[in-house]
């Protein structure tokens, strides 16, 4: 299926899954929403997130994470940057999300990282998504 905004398919795969309560989500793979899926596991978000190969397409396999079984781990999810609107941030401009207890997913120079890393490192960038 062609999608015009691949990492907003994924957020969206990702919300309705875990409010459907369901164990396990597949999303089509590429380099920029596995190292997203990375950091979701790295930040606690999700619990694992392992890429199958199949011939026509290659799909992560991103398992979710509940509190108790029952709420899911992954309250909000948000996509913001935008193909119609790119939203940047300075180093000194990195939101904080929920008072700092949701993360900022940033594109930066070097590469996909959270708002604390990209502030550690004096970096600013595309603001991709907040998580909470």
């Amino acid at each position: 299926m062609n999608v015009t905004d691949p990492i907003a398919d994924m957020l969206t795969r990702i919300r309705n899954a875990s409010r459907a309560r369901h164990a396990e989500v597949l999303v089509p793979a590429s380099k920029l929403k596995s190292e997203m899926a990375r950091i979701l596991v790295s930040e606690g978000f999700v619990a694992a997130v392992e890429e199958t190969k199949s011939v026509p397409e290659n799909f992560l396999k991103i398992t979710l994470k509940y509190v108790d079984g029952k709420m899911p781990v992954v309250t909000g999810i948000k996509r913001i940057s935008k193909p119609g609107l790119r939203v940047y941030a300075g180093k000194t401009e990195i939101p904080r999300v929920l008072g700092g207890l949701g993360i900022v997913i940033l594109s930066t120079s070097k590469g996909i990282m959270t708002g604390a890393e990209a502030h550690k490192a004096q970096l600013g960038g595309e603001i991709l998504a907040y998580v909470w």
